[in-house]
């Protein structure tokens, strides 16, 4: 399954993420419970896809957790959803980690652009809203090529900017900016479409 982490964030983020960050920031350690339970098992599956180690992804999920608690206090509830902001902490943490690993054997290695500010994650409450079931996702991805569902794969996963991709896929640049670009069009047609419907 493509996505799996995307797919769950947006039908687990809603109406409860608002009070559940108030609490975070209030310090109640009963929230930081209720985050990991509410978001544990899934920020696990993104990290695991990534580093493809249980003891690793166990580590790094609780690298993201206690990230999320110190940095919570910059988190704006009612402007941004919480459970793509852990999310995209988690994915972050899984990259860096596959990234330092192979800059340990491999020493071009670049290094990562974390974006993971809770600014970053300010309109994105609407979108989760406005696309409520896995489903149209799932759908939507479905009327993707095969290579641009790669594309798309690579820089959720694995955080591959385009000439990364081009190198992988050994395809030139301009290719793999059509194959974004036409990826995003796609996406954007049909979850437009649903939330229209």
């Amino acid at each position: 399954m493509i996505f799996p982490g995307l797919i769950l964030a947006l039908e687990l983020s809603g109406q409860h993420d608002e009070e559940l960050a108030r609490r975070l920031q209030r310090r109640e350690p009963e929230a930081m419970k209720d985050l990991y339970d509410r978001f544990g098992r899934l920020a696990y599956s993104v990290v695991l896809a990534i580093v493809r180690d249980s003891s690793t992804a166990e580590d790094l999920v609780q690298e993201t957790f206690l990230r999320v608690w110190n940095r919570i206090q910059a988190f704006e509830p009612g402007r941004g959803a919480l459970g793509p902001w852990l999310l995209a902490i988690a994915r972050n943490r899984a990259i860096d980690h596959v990234r330092s690993s192979s800059s340990r054997m491999d020493r071009n290695a670049f290094e990562l652009d974390v974006r993971e500010h809770p600014s970053l994650f300010i309109d994105m409450q609407r979108e989760v809203e406005n696309t409520d079931h896995a489903r149209v996702i799932r759908a939507a991805i479905k009327k993707l090529t095969p290579n641009q569902q790669k594309v798309i794969e690579l820089a959720y996963y694995e955080g591959l900017s385009q000439t990364e991709m081009a190198e992988r896929m050994g395809q030139p640049l301009g290719t793999i900016k059509t194959w974004v670009r036409a990826a995003l069009g796609v996406l954007r047609q049909e979850l437009g479409q649903a939330v229209a419907a």
